[in-house]
């Protein structure tokens, strides 16, 4: 029993841990603003600016009817004021609100995010957040990566306050989800992308490398220097698979067939003084004086026979 029980502990602690490394990998993909990424500005109620604020992005407004401030302030964009794409773009926006904060696997933070340095995740407020002095968000060499901020309740930056962005951290990537409202100080540098329940305020001179949207309040702004950021996408280069040349087939290389040897015919050798028989050298014939004494031999013969037949 204690042997199965250790088993099922097992079990359980590997699935609660692919579980966590799943939910944690959610953040690892950005959030879409859909038709609201083309705005640096989007309120709901009312748009209001003094001073000379320059918007590098569109300007949009819906439900709300007042814009104010524009001129002096200056968008370098398209204002679009209670139509048909302030409003898609209004319902998108809540469709993103509700994607970034429904992102789990979170790393719990609180109080003041000044003089800290966090690498890419996502980070979990369950009430305000503060931000004085410099913040750094590392990118670790890897520009796609994302930084996700669930605010339960305001935030609220410092005056001369500055979020520093290093190694491939970008902008456009990073997302400032505020359960109520966001005040961004004096002269302060605020990047990434404010994604606002209620209202957002930037004083005099705060600057945004990123976009100020609120779902159900105002923006107000004050000389205050709003760019819609680029986003660089790296994408990985698959590695060519080299292509081999062809082996080249080698002509087979040609059979030399031998040059046959010619016997030579021996030439006859002549012995001097002797008469011509015809026979050539090695013949198997007799030569002439073995005849003749063959016939002397035989002549002899023919004698004797007939004197033995006399003497009978």
């Amino acid at each position: 029993m204690k042997i199965l029980t250790k088993h099922i502990a097992v079990t359980l602690f590997t699935v609660l841990s692919i579980s966590a490394l799943s939910e944690t990998g959610l953040a690892i993909t950005s959030i879409d603003l859909g038709t609201a990424e083309s705005f640096a500005v989007l309120g709901s109620s009312t748009i209001t600016n003094t001073g000379s604020t320059i918007l590098n992005g569109d300007l949009g407004l819906s439900p709300g009817t007042s814009v104010t401030g524009f001129p002096p302030g200056i968008v370098n964009g398209t204002q679009h004021v209670t139509n048909t794409v302030a409003g898609q773009a209004q319902i998108d926006l809540i469709t993103a609100y509700n994607s970034v904060a429904a992102q789990t696997g979170s790393i719990t933070i609180s109080g003041d995010l000044g003089g800290q340095t966090l690498t890419p995740g996502v980070y979990k407020s369950t009430s305000s957040l503060g931000l004085t002095g410099t913040l750094t968000l590392d990118g670790q060499n890897n520009q796609n990566s994302v930084f996700i901020f669930q605010v339960g309740s305001a935030l609220t930056t410092s005056s001369g306050s500055n979020i520093n962005l290093i190694n491939g951290a970008q902008a456009c990537n990073i997302f400032w989800q505020v359960s109520s409202s966001a005040t961004l100080g004096t002269n302060s540098n605020f990047s990434g992308n404010i994604l606002a329940f209620t209202s957002i305020t930037a004083t005099t001179g705060a600057s945004v490398n990123g976009r100020v949207l609120a779902l159900n309040g105002a923006v107000t702004l004050d000389t205050s220097p709003i760019t819609k950021p680029g986003c660089i996408i790296v994408v990985a280069t698959p590695t060519p698979t080299p292509t081999l040349s062809p082996t080249p087939t080698l002509s087979p290389t040609p059979t030399t067939t031998p040059t046959p040897t010619t016997t030579p015919t021996p030439t006859p050798i002549l012995v001097p003084g002797l008469p011509n028989t015809g026979l050539g050298q090695g013949s198997t014939e007799q030569p002439w004086r073995f005849s003749v004494l063959s016939l002397g031999l035989f002549t002899l013969l023919i004698i004797s026979i007939k004197r033995q037949v006399a003497l009978k």
